[in-house]
């Protein structure tokens, strides 16, 4: 049977406390050169969390990459308090490695409140049990050319990723910039609120910059290329369960100047919008 990577995830993201508003954590290796973008925003707010009460829940954050993570070096969290307010808190979080600032994140928390309600509809898609996932379509292809499965192509992956539209990344083809991926845990959860929004927003990195690559017939399996997350920022809008399914519904409205910039819209199965998200990456040919 094969072990899932959740378990480490969840203890990755329940960070060691050093002295007030300081945090250390490890790192989940995932197949990535450098540390996955992901990882370091969901230990970046998971820490924030810890220094709100009860009575506010996060709703936004905007974050920047700075410089990339070391896989093999713990990284250090601090979080300033920017606001505390009767409505709303704001939260800095600067991580660092070797003395050196990588990722920075502004997190913002709302009281919970009533208000006018609306949501984008949910796109007619293919259901999740229709599809087969990123793991078993890349197993044949992994095995043709000898390459190990890891992130979002393997099976033991903290998550699971089924993709709607068809795509054989050793052979792209040019198709438009957009993208329907269902996705969960692999593995449940417990029933913490925070833990799912921090394992949300983790996941939240995954298939953003590489949807920029469909109108191009790229793939970094057949072009050499870097790409990397400059910033990412995200809204809470409702609570949701990250292990049960969720579809990330991924647009790139544009590309220039050797960046690339894309939005995403994570609903529920039921069609529920929980969460979006906006990206823009660094992509250059080599």
């Amino acid at each position: 049977m094969i072990s899932s990577q959740l378990p480490e995830l969840i203890s990755l993201l329940d960070l060691k406390k050093v002295e007030d508003n300081v945090f250390v954590g490890n790192n989940l290796f995932i197949g990535s050169p450098n540390v996955y973008g992901g990882q370091v925003l969901a230990q970046a707010i998971s820490v924030a969390n810890k220094t709100i009460g009860d009575d506010k829940i996060l709703h936004s954050i905007h974050s920047y990459f700075i410089n990339p993570g070391d896989n093999d070096v713990e990284i250090l969290y601090k979080v300033e308090t920017i606001k505390d307010g009767r409505s709303f808190n704001t939260r800095r979080v600067v991580a660092s490695q070797k003395n050196r600032d990588i990722f920075v994140l502004v997190a913002s928390y709302q009281k919970p409140e009533t208000g006018i309600e609306h949501q984008s509809v949910m796109p007619n898609v293919a259901r999740p049990e229709s599809l087969t996932s990123f793991s078993d379509l890349f197993a044949e292809f992994a095995e043709k050319f000898k390459v190990e499965p890891r992130g979002i192509f393997s099976p033991n992956g903290p998550f699971i990723f089924y993709p709607v539209e068809h795509y054989d990344p050793f052979k792209p083809l040019m198709r438009p910039p957009i993208n329907h991926t269902w996705f969960k845990t692999n593995g449940a959860l417990s029933d913490d609120p925070l833990l799912h929004q921090t394992t949300l927003a983790y996941a939240s990195d995954f298939n953003l910059l590489i949807t920029a690559l469909l109108p191009h017939g790229l793939s970094f399996f057949t072009t050499p290329m870097q790409i990397a997350s400059l910033d990412h920022a995200m809204w809470f809008h409702r609570p949701a369960r990250t292990d049960e399914w969720l579809l990330y519904v991924v647009d790139s409205t544009n590309a220039n100047s050797g960046r690339a910039f894309c939005t995403g819209k994570i609903f529920t199965k039921s069609g529920i919008l929980v969460a979006s998200t906006a990206q823009e990456g660094l992509i250059r040919k080599l």
